[in-house]
């Protein structure tokens, strides 16, 4: 069977690398994909959001299954666009993706199905926002209600901060249309962890977790980042707090978005805070995370191929995974001044030099 992986990140070098060691898969297309990804399959020069040129591409190139790997095209509708053509696709439909696409719609489906998360309230105007920090005992987290790359999170400690991260988003539009609604979130304390279900809309497999690393500095200081490494399996996750979240979290949502009309196929990622045994969710994604994916897909034995196509057959439950037992730890390198402005295009050399059991993912 040919595949088609749709992103250019880490998360698909590894989704490709993954797919690379299945008796079958016989050719591998990425699009547009990486220098990574080059040595895997063929990239093919092609815009994530270019849906009419990812259909003549799966044409063109006898596509079995097309793979979404990103959380932008998942939101534009790149699922739907694909399943109209009748074309088998790992990945959930543009409704079923505004869990991530909006934090307001994602809180308002975690309230209705008694999913545990932190309080939180949603604003449009900026002078209600401000109203309503001023009044709270202390700083809520900050979030840009839409789309943000992972970056349109603030936790401050202090309610200047948290009114100057209002300002930014509301106001100075550093996140464009993504930052014009935000939700200010009750402050959860504990320790972070990532859950992926991966789900046909009816079974619910759950992953190994993983639990990645925000803060862009040593000391989990500065800026929140799309992730500066990873890790799998926490040790504050153990078998039996794993299972609550099953059933507590991505059980009931799986089954609250198929009761909202908003069928969910793909990759349902629950970032939590786990506090004594107490487990609230954070935020939802509609994708593998990055790094997350590095971490976890390197721990799977069994062939990726067989959960993807039994996600886009609607009959993930004739699948069983096997989970390696080791450990594995990812650490990311990145442009200096990331997340803000950088220079890009540097040559990355040594690769020669890193030892064959070690996997290197291109970002």
């Amino acid at each position: 069977m040919n595949i088609l992986i749709v992103g250019n990140g880490a998360r698909e070098h590894a989704i490709a690398w993954k797919l690379f060691q299945s008796p079958q898969v016989d050719d591998l297309f990425i699009a547009p994909g990486n220098a990574g990804t080059l040595a895997l399959g063929k990239n093919l020069p092609i815009d994530v959001l270019d849906f009419d040129g990812i259909y003549h591409a799966v044409q063109s190139n006898k596509v079995g299954l097309v793979v979404i790997g990103p959380e932008i095209p998942l939101a534009g509708g790149l699922a739907d666009h694909l399943t109209f053509h009748n074309v088998p696709v790992f990945g959930p439909s543009k409704r079923a993706a505004e869990l991530e696409s909006s934090k307001a719609f994602a809180k308002m489906t975690m309230q209705k199905y008694g999913i545990p998360c932190a309080h939180s309230e949603t604003f449009n105007d900026y002078d209600q926002a401000v109203k309503y920090v001023e009044g709270l005992s202390a700083p809520p987290v900050v979030k840009a209600d839409g789309l943000a790359a992972g970056k349109g999170v603030t936790v401050p400690e202090t309610k200047e901060e948290a009114l100057a991260a209002i300002k930014t988003a509301m106001v100075d539009g550093y996140f464009g249309e993504a930052g014009k609604k935000v939700v200010l979130e009750e402050r959860l304390q504990g320790k972070e962890a990532s859950v992926f279900a991966i789900t046909d809309g009816k079974t619910v497999l759950t992953t190994v977790p993983a639990c990645d690393y925000k803060r862009v500095n040593d000391g989990d200081d500065g800026p929140n980042t799309g992730g500066m490494g990873c890790y799998s399996p926490p040790e504050f996750l153990d078998p039996a707090l794993l299972a609550k979240v099953t059933e507590t979290v991505l059980k009931p949502a799986i089954a609250g978005m198929a009761k909202e009309g908003r069928i969910y196929r793909g990759v349902l990622y629950a970032g939590l805070m786990v506090n004594n045994g107490d487990v609230k969710v954070i935020e939802f994604n509609c994708r593998f995370g990055d790094p997350e994916a590095q971490v976890i897909l390197p721990r799977l034995q069994s062939d990726l191929l067989d959960i993807f196509l039994g996600v886009a057959n609607h009959a993930l439950g004739k699948v069983t995974p096997i989970w390696r037992p080791q450990a594995c730890v990812g650490v990311v390198m990145a442009s200096g001044g990331y997340p803000g402005a950088f220079k890009r295009g540097y040559p990355i050399k040594g690769l020669e030099y890193v030892d064959s059991d070690v996997p290197v993912f291109h970002a």
